[in-house]
């Protein structure tokens, strides 16, 4: 869609859903009262009967399955699944890890247009946005999820017919149709890890990656992922029965599909494949036949791109329903199948406690990444993630010196640009972006990204303290599409500029620490910090202004920059700056997170800070409970606190 097509369609809100039909009275309930939605929804084709739709989900797998070719699987029931439906080849996640994924699938909305790309953040909606229970809800279905929720938007209202682990589609009242969802946590990333396990496939004979060092505790995590595929197969397994016992398989349409890819490191958190591509099969019954794509036939491959912001809108698809103007996925299934994308859209931002940015376009051949931080490693330590054996042994060994490339890649500052030939380099490990004969391939990519980012009004630019400093009054999603009040065309120009490594771009970076939008000048402090030393000393006299500016998220980046290569006397004024804006009751959490992720960052520089921090508020009484434990999570690895025992 055309950015001043969808910015039509943005502006008209509620009319855009579409005129006549039924009317959905939804109840959006907030801390001032309730409002009122009476959102027109076309009415679906009553003269046919409707499909029953099944949800079966689990989660941190990758295409790991019989059926996908992986000879190390034991995969019985979906491999009978994908026998008799639609295995789809090119499946992705927009984001590699649970949140922001799910975001995405429960409003058909790109959560980089939401402000809902961190990791367990919380945001609000626009009013004439729904989720898509709701819109199902509205034309008749009885809805339920059993059980997981856990997504970045506040929920509008009443979404769910029920939604706990007693939630099933028996429960409906007679005759009404149903949408049910049961996920599956027996392959989550925390099962990896769970000790004691009895192993009952052989490690030696476990598929390692070539980026993965090849030790007993690899070994061991990924056999018992294995292991724990098996198990949630299983279970697969007892649901499709029960609705075969119950008379309703060929009433019902059967998805599966995981919520990102594997959680081993690596894998889940980044934008590869190992991250986001996901297996997907679809059983539509013979009675339901003429909502599936020409290229349906049982045992049958699609190898159309589809990814999880085109799942809300093939489900009204599929009830005969004409999606709202406002979802950017495109239905796949459906009496409105669209035509088949050319590329699919990724998405890195905070990774719970840690910083980052990067974007991802994919297309059947390659992909293409863009890391707007490319100064910070890939593995930055990340708590959670260090629970697993892998990580842990990998980054011993990266330390000792004993692994050789690409097993070392992970640890060591990220390229600019990343482009792979999928096909070829199936594990994504040789970078073609600085090869003369990709120039057009990386172009193309690039183009593609820039189109897609200013379609959705990508917020992402804007640092998360900043987002949420703007918003004040409305959402993140309305204040991102007025150009007034975000110029992304000028912040992302000096993103792009920023976001690199070559010194001719200096002088515009510093003029750009003047400029009148905050959003400039933080990205102006950042790419002299990503050029380092040299590109910040001869600017501090310029810098060190913004250690007064009115966004706590410049004086974060500035205070940042002045600590890690300013004198002693700039790095102590650096240095209070971030101590003033650590406490999370005075300065909010997104802000406290922002400013003690820096000073984790710094290391030994931001040492004379520990014995403040001890004493520091570390919780915001306004903001989200899932929002609010990252502030323990970074105060405990700078100050060598066992995390643990605070959970």
């Amino acid at each position: 869609m055309r950015r001043r097509e969808f910015l039509r369609l943005t502006v008209l809100g509620t009319a855009a859903m579409g005129v006549g039909g039924r009317t959905f009275h939804g109840v959006r309930g907030d801390a001032s009262g309730e409002e009122r939605l009476n959102l027109q929804l076309p009415e679906a084709d009553s003269e046919k009967p409707r499909p029953n739709i099944l949800w079966l989900t689990c989660e941190d797998m990758g295409p790991n399955l019989g059926c996908y070719g992986d000879p190390f699987a034991t995969t019985p029931n979906l491999d009978r699944l994908a026998a008799k439906g639609l295995r789809y080849k090119n499946a992705w996640s927009n984001a590699p890890v649970c949140a922001p994924a799910r975001t995405a699938i429960i409003t058909g909305v790109f959560p980089t247009a939401l402000g809902a790309e961190h990791m367990r953040s919380e945001v609000a909606m626009p009013v004439f946005l729904q989720m898509y229970p709701q819109l199902l809800r509205a034309a008749g279905y009885y809805c339920t999820n059993n059980v997981k929720e856990d997504y970045n938007v506040t929920k509008p209202g009443v979404v769910w017919d029920e939604s706990s682990n007693k939630a099933h589609w028996k429960n409906r009242p007679p005759g009404r149709p149903f949408f049910a969802v049961f996920n599956f946590t027996e392959t989550h990333e925390s099962q990896i890890r769970r000790r004691p396990h009895t192993l009952r496939l052989d490690p030696s004979r476990v598929p390692i990656p070539p980026y993965h060092p090849d030790t007993p505790e690899v070994r061991h995590d990924w056999a018992q992922y294995y292991d724990n595929i098996t198990t949630m197969d299983s279970l697969v397994g007892e649901h499709l029965r029960e609705l075969e016992e119950a008379g309703l398989a060929e009433d019902t349409i059967v998805f599966f599909y995981s919520d990102h890819g594997s959680g081993m490191p690596r894998h889940k958190r980044w934008l590869y494949d190992s991250g986001l591509r996901v297996p997907l099969i679809v059983y539509i019954p013979d009675k339901f036949r003429h909502l599936a794509p020409p290229e349906y036939r049982p045992g049958g491959v699609s190898e159309r791109l589809v990814s999880f912001v085109d799942l809300a809108p093939t489900l009204l698809s599929l009830i005969g329903q004409k999606p709202p103007a406002w979802m950017h996925g495109k239905p796949f299934l459906g009496k409105f199948c669209a035509e088949e994308p050319e590329y699919v859209f990724g998405f890195r931002g905070r990774m719970d406690e840690r910083f980052d940015l990067s974007r991802a376009v994919r297309s059947k051949r390659y992909l293409y990444i863009r890391n707007y931080m490319p100064h910070l490693p890939y593995g930055q330590y990340l708590a959670y993630m260090f629970e697993t054996p892998t990580t842990r042994v990998w980054k011993s060994l990266y330390d000792a010196g004993k692994l050789e490339p690409p097993a070392t890649y992970f640890w060591e500052p990220k390229p600019p640009e990343e482009l792979y030939d999928v096909t070829n380099d199936p594990h994504q490990i040789q970078n073609l972006a600085g090869r003369p004969e990709f120039a057009g391939v990386l172009n193309q990519m690039r183009s593609a990204l820039r189109e897609h980012i200013f379609a959705v009004r990508d917020v992402g630019f804007l640092p998360e303290p900043e987002m949420h400093r703007r918003a004040a009054g409305t959402t993140i999603y309305e204040f991102a599409q007025d150009p007034k009040r975000y110029p992304l065309e000028r912040i992302y120009a000096m993103a792009e500029r920023a976001a690199r490594y070559d010194e001719e771009a200096i002088p515009e970076l510093v003029a750009g620490l003047r400029d009148a939008e905050s959003g400039v000048r933080y990205w102006a402090i950042m790419g002299l910090l990503i050029r380092g030393k040299d590109a910040v000393l001869p600017a501090v006299k310029k810098i060190s202004p913004l250690l007064a500016d009115e966004s706590p998220s410049v004086r974060i980046a500035a205070a940042w920059a002045l600590a890690e290569f300013g004198n002693d006397d700039l790095r102590q004024r650096a240095l209070n700056c971030l101590l003033e804006l650590s406490p999370a009751d005075e300065n909010g959490a997104y802000t406290a997170t922002f400013a003690l992720w820096v000073i984790d960052t710094l290391g030994p520089k931001a040492a004379p800070l520990h014995a403040s921090l001890r004493n520091i508020a570390r919780r915001d009484p306004k903001a989200p409970a899932r929002v609010s434990g990252y502030v323990d999570r970074l105060l405990a690895h700078i100050l060598g606190e066992d995390y643990s025992q605070g959970r």
